[in-house]
């Protein structure tokens, strides 16, 4: 389908770009997202708040044969970053739009990414509002339902005090992932970490960055508890 901005762009996200309440067929089925790819064999990774697909666009065209799934909230990001992956012809992106944390808790297949993808999400600093983050301890134990073994999940902030509230996170779930050392995509251009549009802006303004990678162990049994 096609949508017309104010700018005069027409962003095209036909055959790109999904909305999550046409994927799933009812509340007591599962949905893999591997199938929403020509290919559906490659190995998988899911990106956390997509934004304008820079990293999807950038590492997708340096990893062909994997498949990489954006999901975005933000409806205008969600088609602008549809379109780009359509106009670069990346048969091995797609972006969803959906509720993250709601998508991978309660439609997601289990054992399905090696890699999970959360740069620069929204600090939500406001004490009131830290039940908006994405790092939360009912996602800790979705990621790691939606994981394959041995998975990894990569997280990237500027934030001083988010990266605190992963640190305390992964601290608390130890039983579900190890802490190793994070590397680079390679997306990552001389000196940065991910190369996103977040990181060459916040970069340009001397902050400074966070990162961890976290691995899934498979010691526990996939549950979803909340």
């Amino acid at each position: 389908m096609s949508f017309g901005l104010s700018r005069g762009r027409t962003l095209d996200t036909s055959g790109f770009g999904f909305d999550v309440s046409d994927l799933k067929p009812s509340e007591d089925e599962s949905f893999d997202p591997r199938s929403m790819f020509t290919s559906p064999d490659r190995p998988f990774e899911l990106e956390v708040g997509s934004g304008k697909g820079t990293f999807l666009v950038q590492q997708a065209s340096l990893q062909p044969a994997r498949n990489f799934l954006g999901i975005e909230w933000s409806g205008e990001f969600f088609r602008y970053a549809a379109d780009r992956a359509r106009r670069h012809g990346l048969d091995g992106v797609r972006l969803l739009r959906a509720d993250a944390s709601e998508f991978l808790r309660f439609s997601c297949a289990a054992n399905v990414a090696e890699v999970i993808h959360l740069y620069f999400t929204d600090p939500w600093p406001k004490k009131k509002h830290h039940k908006r983050r994405f790092i939360q301890d009912a996602t800790m134990r979705s990621m790691h339902r939606v994981l394959r073994p041995g998975g990894l999940v990569h997280l990237v902030t500027d934030h001083d005090e988010l990266w605190e509230w992963y640190q305390n996170h992964a601290a608390r779930h130890t039983d579900l992932y190890d802490r190793t050392t994070f590397s680079p995509p390679d997306s990552a251009g001389d000196g940065e970490v991910v190369g996103t549009n977040f990181e060459r802006k916040y970069q340009r303004e001397g902050r400074p960055f966070h990162a961890m990678t976290l691995r899934r162990l498979d010691a526990v049994e996939d549950s979803d508890a909340s």
